[in-house]
C-alpha cells in the first residue's frame, strides 16, 4: 500500500476544521488540556526563535560576501528594494482596507482573545538563551564579521549550526504547527470567537492575493520599460516558474525552472546563472506583502491601533530577517516570529493566528517570489550591461 502524504496546506486546513467543529462541542477540561500543549509549544516556539535568527542571518550575510562585487551588490540593492516596496505596498492597501470590514465586524468585540480563552493546566517557563535584539545584533555582527575576514571555520560552524537548527524546524515545529494550530481554534470555538476570525482571514486571504499581482505587475512593469518589452509577455513566459512554486512551496526546488524562463526573458545568462540562486535566499517581495498585510489583519482583530511609526521599522527589519528564511514551508513566518513579538507586540494567541494566516497562502507568496525573480534579473542584467559599457567606452 502506497503511504498517502498529505501536505503542510491541507494540515493546517484539516486543523482549522477540526478545532472548530470539536471545539464547538468539547468539554472545557478537553479545551484545556489543548491549551496547555499551546502554551507548551508557544514557550519552546519563543525559545528557538532566536536561535533561527542567528542560525539563519549570520551565515545568510556570510553568504552575500562571496561572489562578483558588483553583480552582488547590484543584485542584492534591488532583492532589498523590491522587498522594501512589497512591503510598503502591504502596508498602505491594506491599512486603508481592511479597518473598514476588520473594525466594523470584529474589533469591537475583541480587543483581548486571552479573555475568552480557556487557561491551561500549568505552565512551564522556556526563557530563550538570548533576547530577539540580542540574537539580531549577534547575527549581524557575525555574519558580517565571517564576510569580511573569509574565517572558513567560523562558517563552517555557523552551517552546521544552521543545518542543526532547521531540522529543528523540520522535523519539530513545522509537524506540531497543525496541532498548535487545532488547539488554538478549538479554544476561539469555544469561546465563540471563531465567527469572526474566519472572515478575517477570508478578507485578508483575498487581499493578499490581489496584491501579489499589483507587486509582479509592477516588477514586470519596471523591467520591461528598462529593456523595451511587453511586461505581460515577460509574465507569461515566466508563469511556469509561478506554477511549479505554487506546486512546491519552495523557491529553492523551483530555481532550475525560474532559471530556465529567466534565460529565455532576454536577460544575460551569466546574470541569471548568479542571480537566480541568489534571489531565491534574498528576495522574498510575496512573503513580505503576506506577512504585514496578515500582521496588520491580526493587530486589527485584537483591537490595536496600525502606526506608521511602528510599520516602517518592521518592514525594514523584515527585509534583512528574510535572508534568515529557511528553505521548508512557513520558513519566512517562522524568521519573522521574533520581529512580531518585539517590534509589534504579538503575544502567544496573536502569533498562532498569523501563523495559520500565513500559511493557508505560503505556496502563492513562495511564487510570486519566485516569478518576481525573473524581472530583477533582466533588471540586474540592464544594469549590469550599462556599467559595462561605460566601462569599455572609457577604456577605448
Amino acid at each position: 500500500m502506497k503511504k498517502i502524504k498529505i501536505g503542510l496546506l491541507a494540515r493546517i486546513v484539516l486543523a482549522i476544521a477540526l478545532g472548530i467543529l470539536i471545539g464547538s462541542i468539547a468539554p472545557e477540561s478537553v479545551v484545556r488540556l489543548m491549551a496547555t500543549f499551546n502554551g507548551l509549544f508557544g514557550n519552546f516556539l519563543g525559545f528557538v526563535v532566536p536561535l533561527i535568527i542567528i542560525a539563519f542571518i549570520a551565515p545568510g550575510i556570510a553568504q552575500l560576501g562571496k561572489g562578483s562585487g558588483k553583480l552582488l551588490g547590484l543584485a542584492t540593492f534591488f532583492a532589498y528594494g523590491s522587498t522594501l516596496v512589497a512591503g510598503f505596498l502591504a502596508f498602505f492597501v491594506a491599512s486603508v482596507v481592511l479597518p473598514k470590514f476588520i473594525s466594523s465586524s470584529s474589533g469591537d468585540s475583541f480587543e483581548n482573545p486571552e479573555e475568552f480563552l480557556a487557561t491551561a493546566f500549568f505552565k512551564v517557563d522556556m526563557p530563550p538563551a538570548v533576547g530577539i535584539m540580542s540574537a539580531l545584533l549577534l547575527a549581524f555582527i557575525f555574519g558580517i564579521g565571517m564576510a569580511s575576514t573569509n574565517s572558513d571555520i567560523l562558517k563552517k560552524g555557523f552551517d552546521e549550526f544552521n543545518i542543526i537548527i532547521e531540522k529543528v524546524i523540520a522535523n519539530v515545529i513545522i509537524p506540531l504547527l497543525p496541532v498548535h494550530i487545532f488547539g488554538i481554534f478549538m479554544n476561539m470555538t469555544y469561546g465563540g470567537q471563531v465567527a469572526k476570525i474566519l472572515s478575517v482571514f477570508a478578507i485578508v486571504f483575498v487581499l493578499i492575493i490581489a496584491l501579489h499581482f499589483v507587486m509582479l505587475l509592477l516588477q514586470y512593469s519596471t523591467a520591461g520599460a528598462l529593456n523595451n518589452q511587453n511586461p505581460f509577455k515577460l509574465m507569461k513566459i515566466m508563469s511556469p516558474a509561478y506554477f511549479t512554486a505554487l506546486g512546491t512551496q519552495s523557491s529553492a526546488a523551483t530555481i532550475p525552472v525560474t532559471l530556465e524562463q529567466a534565460r529565455k526573458t532576454g536577460a544575460s545568462e551569466k546574470v541569471t546563472d548568479f542571480t537566480v540562486p541568489l534571489f531565491a535566499t534574498i528576495h522574498l517581495s510575496g512573503s513580505t506583502i503576506t506577512l504585514v498585510t496578515c500582521a496588520i489583519g491580526v493587530l486589527l482583530l485584537n483591537g490595536q491601533p496600525v502606526e506608521l511609526k511602528e510599520i516602517i521599522p518592521f518592514i525594514f527589519m523584515l527585509g534583512i530577517t528574510m535572508i534568515a528564511a529557511p528553505g521548508v514551508p512557513g520558513g519566512a513566518v517562522m524568521a519573522a516570529i521574533g520581529l512580531l513579538s518585539s517590534m509589534l507586540g504579538f503575544n502567544e494567541t496573536m502569533i498562532a493566528l498569523m501563523i495559520a494566516l500565513y500559511l493557508a497562502q505560503d505556496s502563492f507568496g513562495t511564487a510570486t517570489n519566485v516569478t518576481g525573480d525573473g524581472a530583477l534579473a533582466l533588471i540586474v542584467s540592464r544594469f549590469a550591461r550599462d556599467k559595462t559599457s561605460n566601462h569599455n567606452s572609457l577604456e577605448s
